[in-house]
């Protein structure tokens, strides 16, 4: 027995069906709804109405049956695959205006191809048989329409549900034969009322269909009754084709010999029309229906008798007989001065593709076609326009015949006078269009298909509202499409849809979409490149077969960046970078960096590849330390190496990645200016300059200090003699030295660090012995000195000391600028030895002051020293830095004198210039 709380309680009873109800009710709902068309009703008129879809586009082919108010069939579905947007249209109108306003109707997507299928459509909730006069298979994103039915609600009243669909250019036939993979054959048999004639109708639809251009022509006819061997002999048959766009034919010929007609009334003979060999001859037994070039497929459709009375020329048809019929493709030569007629040339190429026969009994259903035919030449019909270098593009407005995505405007725009044409551009080649379309119409190139400039997501490339112009002051407008600009763009009208069409955009030489190249070392590889912005692009180009390329950014690939493009085993490009720290395959590290507009491919075995990067590395990792250094600046020269081998391995690289060929120096490029030249050895010219101001500055102006400084103590004022000479010759030599630095480097550039205190040394140095030049005079003897004296010396003696320092830093700069343009290995000789001289002339200085030291102490210690005057002998106070002790030189013995030669007491105490 259970206990209370183990029974249900009144509400979890009341509740327990629910569930259940629930589900019952689901059932129910989905069982009448309008996703089911046996829940449908039927009230519409035009429910049993049956029409074939017109073809426009995309070999829509098929029969609409109108099956109740909510659904309808499509039979022998055909069509070639569209964009993902693809779907039912409802429209009340079958004009320009009407379909572009229009509605999806069902919600089954129609983005694939179809073949030859039957299918069912639901209609959308929202929708109803009385708001759709005409039902299209429609783009939406291209406002493109592929084919449409026209319904006719008093379909019933008519004589029959065809004769009201003729008006439509038929493309559905009951029976279709496939003569060859590009040639088919459509019928349909249609009855008479003569009850004489053999079989079970008086006339046959016949539709040739083939993958030709315009061009050629389609021959299709009946083998003479008897002929087993010489089929085509005193054959019977229909040349059909296209004398322009817009005019197809469908003409009787006779064949009464296997050669092109010989036209001559007295005794013709070859493939002729039939009143060539009968002037009097009815050539009105083959009645053109439809004819149409869609897509590359040619469609002509026309109406013979089965029987016909002309036992000479033509054949006479019993349906229900297995009889032989012949066709042929071939080129088609149109009327001359010398003939009127269309003449089909001979058809050549082999057998079952260009001509052919098979047995046929036309009252039979037969269909041997599935799905559409397709051409594999992209829209022959339409016109295509080569855009030129430095030709104007000449836009102009006319009234719409052929414009190539259905439904037109009543205007659309021309193209050196063709009706919306296909532009064809380079990319990197400069395109100018002369608008003079009318004020109204303004002129722009989109990524929108439809224009208008309605869509809030399309890219303008160029142009605007601004953008039109007339015949007598027509618009100029430039457009330069480059290495981002899609491969297809719309040139459109800015204030109405669909009056323009396609820009195909095609790569042209590299040398055209980037503005500089180079050729690198051992004339292998090429790069080109285009700074824009804050980013750079880059193209490589092989010029040897190989199974990858790479470059680095370095002296050598130890230690550099790598970019390796390749093409992998499923025809894939390729491009990645990576940090090398060494000469193994375990030193290649993949980085981080963020590359875009990435391609690369391999012609005849040479590996091309592009792509762009910033400036400032873009990494994608916080940690990747080697790709936040790849830092390319434009102002300072780039080395690249570069590298070929057989393989390269992106996940997992190994010794067989490494390359086979490599370039044996570096390439220096100068990206701002467009130039490289090889990395070689520093050059002679620069080494001379850099010894000319290692003399000037690391032993003139030293030594002529050192003179002034110790040499004080010789007689006949040898220590200014030497102080000036020394002093003199560095300026001289310094200044050389840039002569030939600034000839080398063809101007005065200023760029850099080295330069700029290059300059400010010579000016601090060319401004001393100026300096020196206006000098106050000394005071007499026992007079105290001039104050203008005092600061002279004080300036003439800091400033020279300063000049000396700052221009052994210039010399240090100068090194480093040598380690940057040539790498460190070529200069550090230079550097090392800079280096032991400063410090072999800083010990001498040192030794110098040390005993200098020593034998001002002694002198302290000594009395006085008095001239011939008595007066005590004034010189510059060393205590302060600014002033000589010429009384004791530091090259003598160091005894303390009280006498001077007589030569020197009347000697004018002198500073040194540099010091």
């Amino acid at each position: 027995m259970k206990s209370s709380s183990d029974r249900p309680t009144g509400t979890a009873i009341l509740l327990a069906p629910i569930p259940l109800l629930l589900l019952l009710l689901l059932l129910l709902c989905s069982s009448i709804g309008r996703g089911s068309s046996q829940g449908c009703s039927k009230d519409s008129p035009l429910v049993g109405f049956s029409a074939d879809l017109g073809m426009i586009q995309h070999q829509l082919r098929g029969r609409v049956t109108i099956l109740d108010d909510c659904s309808f069939r499509v039979t022998g579905f055909d069509m070639i695959q569209g964009s993902p947007h693809v779907c039912w249209w409802g429209s009340l109108g079958e004009d320009f205006r009407n379909l572009t306003q229009g509605f999806p109707v069902s919600a089954a997507p129609l983005n694939h191809t179809l073949l030859s299928d039957d299918m069912e459509f639901q209609l959308l909730e929202n929708v109803t048989w009385e708001k759709i006069q005409v039902l299209a298979v429609w783009d939406e994103i291209t406002a493109s329409d592929f084919g449409h039915v026209v319904l006719d609600s008093s379909w019933k009243n008519s004589s029959s549900s065809s004769s009201s669909q003729r008006k439509v250019p038929a493309t559905v036939l009951e029976n279709c034969v496939e003569l060859s993979p590009l040639y088919r054959l459509r019928w349909s048999l249609l009855p008479g009322n003569s009850s004489s004639l053999p079989g079970n109708g008086s006339s046959v639809d016949i539709a040739l269909e083939a993958v030709v251009p315009e061009t050629k022509y389609m021959a299709f006819g009946w083998a003479m009754p008897g002929k087993e061997n010489y089929l085509m002999m005193n054959a019977d048959v229909v040349v059909a084709g296209f004398k322009n766009r817009d005019t197809p034919f469908a003409e009787d010929y006779y064949i009464s010999k296997y050669s092109e007609c010989n036209w001559d009334f007295q005794n013709p003979s070859g493939v002729c029309p039939d009143v060539v060999y009968d002037s009097s001859s009815d050539n009105s037994t083959t009645v053109l229906v439809h004819g149409q070039h869609v897509d590359g497929v040619a469609f002509v459709r026309y109406n013979r008798p089965l029987y016909s009375s002309d036992t000479k020329l033509d054949v006479s048809i019993d349906p229900s007989a297995n009889m032989t019929v012949i066709w042929a493709l071939g080129p088609l030569k149109p009327p001359d001065s010398l003939q009127p007629f269309y003449w089909p040339q001979n058809h050549g190429g082999p057998g079952r593709v260009s001509f052919g026969h098979v047995n046929l009994v036309l009252s039979d259903a037969v269909n041997q076609c599935s799905g559409p035919l397709v051409a594999t030449e992209a829209e022959p019909t339409i016109d295509v326009i080569v855009a030129d270098r430095g030709s104007p593009l000449v836009v102009t407005s006319e009234e719409a015949a052929h414009y190539p995505n259905p439904p037109s405007p009543t205007k659309v725009l021309h193209i050196n006078k063709k009706e919306a044409p296909i532009v064809q551009v380079e990319r990197g080649v400069p395109v100018i269009f002369s608008i003079q379309a009318g004020h109204d119409v303004a002129f722009y190139i989109t990524s929108d298909p439809v224009g208008g400039a309605t869509n809030p997501n399309e890219t303008i490339f160029a142009g605007g509202p601004d953008a039109h112009g007339v015949l007598s002051h027509p618009l100029a407008l430039s457009w330069l499409p480059n290495r981002t600009t899609p491969d297809e763009v719309y040139y459109q009208a800015f204030f109405e849809k669909k009056m323009g069409w396609k820009i195909q955009v095609v790569d042209g030489g590299l040398s055209d979409m980037y503005n500089s190249s180079v050729v690198l070392a051992e004339q292998q590889v090429t790069v080109f490149w285009t700074t824009s912005g804050t980013n750079i692009s880059f193209a490589v180009r092989g010029e040897r077969k190989s199974g990858y390329l790479a470059i680095s950014f370095g002296r050598g690939m130890v230690n550099s960046f790598a970019y390796v493009g390749w093409v992998g085993a499923d025809g894939t490009g390729y491009v990645k970078s990576y940090w090398i720290d060494g000469r193994d395959a375990s030193n290649i590290h993949q980085t981080s960096e963020e590359l875009w507009d990435r391609r690369c491919s391999s012609e005849k075995g040479a590996v091309t590849f592009e792509f762009t990067r910033s400036l400032q590395p873009r990494c994608s990792s916080d940690n990747d330390k080697a790709c936040k250094k790849n830092v390319v600046d434009p102002s300072v020269p780039l080395r690249i190496v570069w590298a070929m081998g057989s393989k390269w391995d992106a996940n997992f690289p190994s010794d067989r990645n490494m390359h086979d060929r490599t370039s044996r120096k570096a390439t220096v490029i100068y990206l701002e200016k467009g130039a490289a030249e090889a990395d070689e050895e520093v050059k002679p010219v620069l080494v001379v300059h850099g010894f000319m101001m290692f003399l000037a500055w690391a032993v003139l102006f030293p030594g002529g200090v050192v003179a002034a400084r110790y040499l004080k103590h010789l007689e006949n004022n040898v220590w200014f003699q030497a102080h000036t000479y020394l002093q003199y010759s560095g300026v001289t030599v310094m200044l050389l030295a840039f002569l030939f630095a600034a000839a080398e480097l063809r101007g005065l550039h200023t760029e850099t660090v080295h330069v700029k205190l290059g300059l400010f040394s010579i000016l601090l140095a060319c401004f001393q012995p100026v300096n020196a030049f206006f000098r106050p005079a000394k005071s007499p003897p026992g007079q105290q000195q001039h104050k203008l004296r005092m600061i002279w010396e004080y300036l003439h003696v800091y400033s020279g000391r300063g000049v000396l320092v700052f221009g052994l830093v210039t010399l240090a700069s100068g090194m480093s600028l040598l380690a940057d343009i040539y790498g460190s290995e070529h200069v550090r000789g230079f550097e090392w030895a800079l280096l032991g001289w400063v410090f072999m002339v800083s010990g001498i200085i040192g030794y110098l002051e040390l005993r200098q030291f020593w034998n001002k102490g002694k002198a302290r210690e000594a009395p006085p020293a008095w001239d011939a005057d008595g007066r005590s002998v004034h010189v510059l106070d060393d205590s302060d830095e600014e002033r000589e002790d010429d009384s004791a030189g530091l090259l003598v013995n160091g005894n303390s004198r009280h006498e001077f030669p007589a030569a020197s007491r009347g000697m004018e105490v002198q500073l040194e210039a540099f010091h």
